[in-house]
């Protein structure tokens, strides 16, 4: 949280994944066993490293908690980001999160299933879904794969299980709204940052920029919004609307019509 002026500020941001392995080797797919839920490619790991200390450097203040979908992009993605945010000592030389030693007292990260790509044959073709309707996302398998003592597990997620597949994009879009200021209310006086897909960084830049259209996420893209928060003796808060602080282009993110924003990044 910050605060100016006895006002407090939540501070909320968005994520997308790093570049996936199909994008990069589209032979992959012929041989996946998991076609639906590709992994990083090699520049992917790198790029969320980088933007894991662009983060800690730039952001000026600190990230207390981590949501993350639970596909392996996603999970691949935050544990790099986490290294560089945690990391003991930011080694410059360091591209990736390989070896290098975290604080993990920093922050906690769980996963969120309501934070999953749109279940929709938009971003995942009818071809590609499993034909049984099995997912085959394993939680306590997603949670071994991040950082050593990093892992929340008890946190009650906002979805539970994953959305039905077929979800439509408009239904994608309201839920990836719908998690974002459920996650802002549970966790009031903590900062959050959420690792997600394109569609659902572009929903946190249209919800809370109004008569904004998003035409590009890039990998590893992220936005920033803020909002107030004032809390009662009795642990009741009141939050005002978030502000969207996120100019176009800068990081990552292109939208119009161009709002004068104030340079936060």
């Amino acid at each position: 949280m910050d605060s100016s002026d006895s006002q407090q500020f939540q501070n909320v941001v968005v994520m997308r994944h790093g570049d996936r392995l199909d994008n990069c080797e589209p032979l992959w797919l012929s041989t996946a066993a998991r076609p639906w839920d590709p992994p990083l490619a090699a520049p992917g790991k790198v790029r969320a490293f980088c933007t894991g200390r662009r983060l800690r450097s730039q952001l000026g203040f600190p990230i207390h908690r981590v949501f993350v979908s639970p596909f392996l992009r996603c999970i691949q993605t935050v544990s790099e980001v986490i290294s560089a945010l945690c990391a003991v000592v930011d080694d410059p030389a360091n591209m990736t999160g390989e070896g290098v030693a975290i604080d993990p007292s920093k922050l906690k990260v769980s996963i969120e299933f309501g934070l999953c790509e749109m279940m929709s044959r938009e971003a995942i073709r009818l071809e590609l879904a499993p034909k049984d309707g099995n997912w085959g996302f394993s939680v306590s398998e997603l949670e071994a794969m991040l950082p050593a003592g990093t892992v929340d597990s008890t946190v009650e997620g906002v979805y539970q299980e994953l959305p039905q597949y077929e979800e439509g994009v408009p239904g994608s879009r309201t839920r990836y709204e719908k998690v974002i200021k459920a996650l802002a209310d549970k966790y009031p006086s903590e900062n959050l940052l959420l690792v997600t897909h394109g569609e659902g960084v572009g929903v946190s830049i249209s919800a809370f920029m109004k008569e904004t259209t998003v035409y590009e996420v890039d990998y590893c893209a992220f936005s920033l919004s803020r909002r107030p928060v004032v809390f009662g003796e009795d642990q009741s808060f009141t939050a005002g609307n978030f502000q969207g602080l996120t100019k176009h282009g800068q990081t990552g993110i292109s939208y119009y019509p161009l709002n004068p924003i104030t340079d936060h990044m």
